[in-house]
Formats: C-alpha cells, structure tokens, sequence
C-alpha cells in the first residue's frame, strides 16, 4: 500500500473514532445533566449523531471487513445510546432509567468504542496481539447481546406508554 493510501486509511479511522467517541460522550453527558435536573440542550447530542452518521456511510464505502463488523455493531449500539437518552423523560421509573442508562454507556457502549479503537490499529500493524481476532469476536458477540437488554426494555416502556390506563 502506497504511503498516500495509508495515511487516507489511517484519517479514516481517526474520524471514525472520533466521531464514536464524541457521540457516545455527548449521550453520557445528556444523560448526567438530566440526572442533576439541568436542561439538556438535544441539538448537541443530535449534531453528534448526525456527525457519527456521516462519517459512518463515508467509512462503510472503505473499511476492511473486520473494522467494518465492528462500526456496524457499534452503530447499532450507539443507536440504542441515543433511544436510552430520548426515552428517558417519559420513562416511568427515572432513578432505574438513569442507572441503565449509566451502565449502558459505562459499560458496552464504552467496550464498544474501545473496540472501534483497537481494531483499526490491528489492521494498520501498529498493534499486534496473537489472540486479537478472538478477543475481538468475544467482545463483539457480548456487545450485540448487551445491546438486545436495553433494547427490550425500552420497548417495553414505549408499549406500556402507549397503552390507556
């Protein structure tokens, strides 16, 4: 690979991470300022979202099969981010929804962008770990199954929302 490819592919990888990291972080931070009761101001979650989705769609076009597995996965996850933080006004239980939506993004969602990190890194060379490609089915396979409870559960809460009492 010719030295003006690679720098392309590195670039695209550090936006990717950047992108992740910046939208999980703004989700987060939404989540904390509405535990404290401050108003939360949804343009800079939905400006971080839409910067994540942009630069997803520009990377689906470029990205190696395994560094694009694991943006997939996280897209869906962050996805779930963003319904976890738009849900939680209407939730009916506030102090359980903040704790899941804290463990969400402490949690998963946060071994999720790690991931999104490391992989890249992998692909250029810069890291090598022998058992990387297990580590990295391993945690993907938990991410997506992590993804399914809150999933679930918000579910749950929109049909329960919407059911007359």
């Amino acid at each position: 690979m010719d030295e003006q490819a690679l720098q392309a592919k590195r670039d695209l990888y550090a936006h990717l991470n950047t992108t992740a990291r910046a939208y999980r972080v703004a989700a987060r931070d939404a989540v904390q300022a509405a535990e404290r009761g401050e108003s939360v101001d949804p343009a800079v979650l939905d400006s971080a979202k839409e910067a994540w989705a942009d630069q997803y769609s520009q990377a689906q076009m470029a990205l190696t099969k395994d560094v694009l597995e694991v943006a997939s996965k996280l897209n869906r996850a962050l996805g779930v981010g963003y319904s976890i933080v738009k849900q939680l006004p209407s939730s009916p239980d506030l102090n359980e929804a903040y704790e899941r939506a804290k463990s969400w993004f402490n949690g998963p969602l946060s071994d999720g962008v790690y991931l999104l990190r490391v992989t890249p890194r992998h692909d250029l060379g810069v890291e090598v770990e022998p058992h990387f490609e297990q580590t990295r089915m391993q945690m993907l396979t938990t991410l997506d199954g992590a993804r399914r409870i809150p999933e679930r559960l918000l579910a749950a809460e929109r049909a329960g929302a919407a059911t007359p009492r």
